[in-house]
């Protein structure tokens, strides 16, 4: 697998992360938009991640993998949790348990 550099891209209320591969432009991209969810008298920060794009010109790379392993990275450092509307998402999620506290 080629070195895979990840770049986080924020605005107030959304978001991506950019995977990014020595010689060349093509990107691979997962995006979020924040969402406030109201439990219990408590309001909790989510981030609803919403696509995992990964152009053919870099698929098969493990690229998806690693953007989805820097939201988690993200969400245990800034105490956020994530809805997985995208379905990879939801699927790396499933294969890994030790996620579900992290999981909205």
């Amino acid at each position: 697998m080629p070195p895979v550099t990840i770049t986080r891209h924020e605005t107030a209320d959304s978001g991506e992360y950019h995977a990014h591969i020595p010689g060349t432009d093509t990107i691979g991209r997962l995006t979020w938009v924040l969402q406030r969810l109201q439990k219990g008298g408590l309001q909790e920060r989510t981030r609803v991640a919403e696509h995992t794009l990964v152009p053919p010109e870099i698929a098969g790379q493990g690229i998806a993998a690693k953007l989805v392993e820097a939201l988690i990275e993200d969400a245990r450092a800034q105490g956020f949790r994530i809805v997985p509307a995208c379905s990879y998402v939801a699927a790396a999620f499933a294969r890994h348990p030790e996620w579900a506290d992290l999981r909205a």
